[in-house]
């Protein structure tokens, strides 16, 4: 009888183990499949996406033929967001040396005037909103920025006001850049792969934290 026992609490043992080993399998597919899924959704890949500097875009962002990582990253951020046949919308959340923007730091973005009819520049919390503050001043452009006569332009994120082209970031916490190009060169000739070669993005630079 105990013979008998022994046998077979061996056989349930074996049986766990198997159970056991597939439930580890399958969770860490459950797992693996869940988190590409995600970072696809969120930062893309070299097809979906285009990465300039700290910069990055995506290729057929509004467009009808925009793959399903693309239409399904932008159905949950639920922006509004411009077709690339007349613009291009790049974001940043790190600085030019991958580090994250805060709101406790300062940063120059500095770079030549673009080649585009019109740009933007938009600093966001992030949740991708606008960031209150008492000047209600959200956003530099190509008509409201101050450029210096060797055609290079400057602008300040920080907490406290600055001299010149400032954008203030409050007590935001993370931050993420917005640059908007409508009709540069690569629209016109609706490029985006040549666009990584050869376009020049502001560069982030942090200056200090506190």
């Amino acid at each position: 009888m105990q013979f008998v026992l022994h046998r077979a609490r061996k056989k349930l043992q074996a049986i766990i183990l198997k159970v056991s080993d597939w439930a580890i399998f399958v969770g860490l597919v459950l797992i693996g499949g869940l988190g590409s899924s995600y970072y696809m959704l969120s930062e893309g890949n070299a097809l979906t996406t285009l990465n300039v500097g700290p910069w990055s875009t995506w290729k057929r962002e509004g467009r009808v033929d925009a793959d399903p990582y693309t239409r399904a990253h932008f159905a949950r951020s639920g922006t509004l967001n411009l077709t690339t046949d007349i613009a291009n919308t790049y974001q940043a959340s790190r600085d030019s040396d991958g580090l994250r923007l805060h709101s406790s730091c300062e940063y120059e973005i500095g770079g030549e005037t673009l080649d585009a009819r019109w740009w933007s520049i938009t600093a966001l919390d992030d949740q991708g909103r606008l960031i209150e503050n008492p000047s209600n001043r959200y956003t530099f452009t190509s008509d409201t920025v101050a450029i210096s006569p060797d055609g290079t332009f400057t602008v300040t994120l920080a907490r406290d006001a600055r001299p010149g082209n400032w954008l203030p970031t409050g007590g935001a916490g993370r931050l993420t850049l917005a640059m908007t190009l409508l009709e540069s060169d690569a629209v016109i000739a609706g490029d985006r792969e040549a666009e990584a070669e050869t376009i020049v993005l502001p560069t982030i630079k942090r200056v200090a934290c506190r």
